[in-house]
């Protein structure tokens, strides 16, 4: 309470990040003789970039350990994602860690129980007290972790909009640079990529389906969600550039491109699920593996023009009624729940068009969630203006 009323200084938060990060165990590449590069976002709806984004990174000559969390309320969780492929396993043992990095440059796993373990009591305490918005403490315990977790290098996601942990772009902007600073000064290379999260990124929201899209754009099919496929690219480019594996970031994106395209990062997408045990066959058929919920709804549009918006929030918190999401960490999640938008921002729409098909195996939540989502989108006479996904960047 007492940081949060009187915030610490940059000294004071560093000095923090580190205790905390030095209350258990940290991972040690040293022995792996690559540069070790990581990224963290602050979350969202839709924001599935980090499964196709550590096995796309992990083919250009680095080390790729990415510790992930799960999701809570409207923000969608990484491991939740991955655990949507039955057997895939999130809960990987140090050595094994070490084992799969050595081999495939990659690990996408849950923090375990010796890795900054005062950031779970901190963080209970701080949400016991309304403590949670102090953003020194914030910092503290993105940082925490991932100074644990043993990269040299960090990327940053830090969103803005309904959407995101911070809705106003002055608030994101304002994290971002603390968290680059305090990064920068326990030794680590840091940029932060400020981005939008006032609308769903991708057309997928939702555990199975966010898999299912991951994997469609690795298979190089850009054209089934332009916005994600843009910010996975410009993502995977700069973790090159600020690991010191590329000097430039325009042939990073290039190269980054052209693992897609071979087929490459695909295929260290299929040797990671198989190593953490699910079966590679997920790849080559999506479809059959990531399954949507028994019953469907439905959105059609009710009048012609515009799709001119689809709220981030009120959709991520449809998901959740569907069955996608959990509101407390006791909650269960339906794996094949979720939305999948056929129209985005900037569509033009007859009446009667699809813009959404939503997935539950409840007929109540199927249609509290349809009520729901229905008050997310805005349709308008005239065609919206396209917005950037990438607002700006912090080094």
């Amino acid at each position: 309470m007492a940081c949060f009323l009187h915030p610490l200084t940059d000294a004071e938060t560093v000095m923090l990040t580190k205790a905390m990060a030095h209350s258990g165990g940290r991972l040690d590449f040293s022995k792996i003789n690559l540069p070790k590069v990581d990224k963290h976002s602050t979350g969202g709806v839709g924001d599935g970039i980090s499964l196709a984004l550590a096995p796309l990174v992990a083919c250009g000559g680095v080390a790729v350990p990415m510790m992930s969390g799960r999701g809570l309320g409207h923000t969608g969780g990484t491991l939740d994602k991955l655990e949507s492929m039955q057997r895939f396993e999130v809960r990987v043992p140090v050595n094994l860690i070490y084992r799969q990095i050595k081999k495939l440059n990659v690990c996408m796993f849950g923090q375990t129980a010796d890795l900054a373990p005062a950031d779970r009591k901190l963080y209970s305490l701080r949400d016991a007290t309304g403590t949670v918005e102090s953003r020194p403490l914030i910092v503290a315990s993105i940082l925490s972790k991932k100074y644990a977790e043993g990269v040299d290098s960090l990327l940053m996601d830090v969103k803005y909009g309904s959407g995101a942990f911070m809705q106003k772009l002055e608030d994101s902007r304002k994290l971002a640079r603390a968290l680059v600073s305090t990064a920068k000064k326990l030794g680590l290379h840091c940029r932060a990529l400020i981005t939008y999260m006032d609308q769903p990124l991708g057309r997928a929201i939702g555990n199975a389906n966010e898999m299912r899209q991951a994997v469609e754009i690795l298979k190089g099919n850009k054209e089934i969600a332009p916005d994600f496929y843009e910010l996975l690219l410009e993502e995977a480019a700069h973790m090159l550039v600020i690991s010191g594996a590329q000097k430039d970031l325009t042939k990073a994106r290039a190269l980054m491109e052209e693992k897609i395209i071979n087929g490459e990062a695909l295929a260290k997408m299929r040797q990671m699920i198989k190593w953490q045990g699910a079966s590679p066959n997920a790849v080559d058929n999506p479809d059959v593996y990531f399954k949507t919920a028994p019953l469907k709804a439905i959105f059609q549009a009710p009048k012609a023009g515009y799709v001119a918006h689809i709220d981030a929030k009120t959709a991520g918190v449809a998901a959740v009624l569907l069955g996608a999401g959990r509101n407390t960490m006791e909650d269960k999640i339906d794996y094949g729940a979720g939305i999948w938008l056929e129209r985005k921002s900037g569509d033009a729409v007859r009446k009667g068009d699809t813009i959404a098909i939503l997935y539950a195996s409840d007929k109540k939540r199927l249609s509290e969630g349809l009520a729901l989502f229905a008050q997310s989108v805005k349709i308008t006479k005239q065609k919206p203006a396209a917005y950037k996904i990438i607002k700006e960047i912090i080094k």
